[in-house]
């Protein structure tokens, strides 16, 4: 039998099974065991768990699409004499297709158009990367009608806490 460790996975293959597969490691081949891994439940998200995850599931991805486009973006306002972050959206895109996943504006800065410049920004770069749809998702209290004034679709919703609230998923045609 041949094994390989890639990606966090390992992979194995019988001599007298043509294809190889993954092996849950606590499997048994022709001998060979490995410890079963020990299972974790935590609120604490470490760097290291984001990056084995995030490398395993990219190369994962990578290996089945047969490319890797994915790229971060992110479309902020800036204090003009200072340069600090007032807010914006960030995201990814990635196969395709444009993730909205933060945005965000303070008081102060909302109802003057700037939330629509900050989205078409976001949305035009979604398309000069090859984006040809978007997806976001919100909640119930925060602004599902701005993204539905600015060409966005509800495809799902699903009920959440607090009582009366739910969680809004759209999505736009670029």
């Amino acid at each position: 039998m041949q094994l390989i460790v890639a990606s966090g996975f390992l992979f194995a293959k019988p001599r007298n099974i043509p294809a190889w597969r993954t092996v849950p490691l606590h499997e048994t081949f022709e001998g060979f065991a490995m410890p079963r891994p020990q299972v974790v439940v935590t609120d604490i998200v470490t760097v290291e768990m984001t990056e084995v995850i995030g490398r395993g599931l990219s190369a994962f991805n990578d290996d089945a699409a047969g490319y890797a486009d994915r790229q971060a973006i992110a479309v902020v306002a800036k204090e003009p004499s200072s340069g600090a972050v007032l807010g914006g959206a960030t995201g990814r895109s990635s196969l395709g297709l444009l993730f909205l996943e933060l945005f965000y504006l303070p008081p102060d800065h909302r109802g003057v158009g700037l939330g629509t410049e900050i989205l078409r920004a976001f949305e035009e770069e979604g398309r000069r990367r090859g984006c040809t749809a978007a997806v976001l998702y919100t909640i119930s209290f925060q602004a599902p009608a701005f993204y539905e004034r600015n060409g966005w679709q509800r495809f799902g919703e699903i009920a959440c806490q607090p009582p009366g609230t739910s969680r809004i998923f759209l999505s736009k045609q670029l």
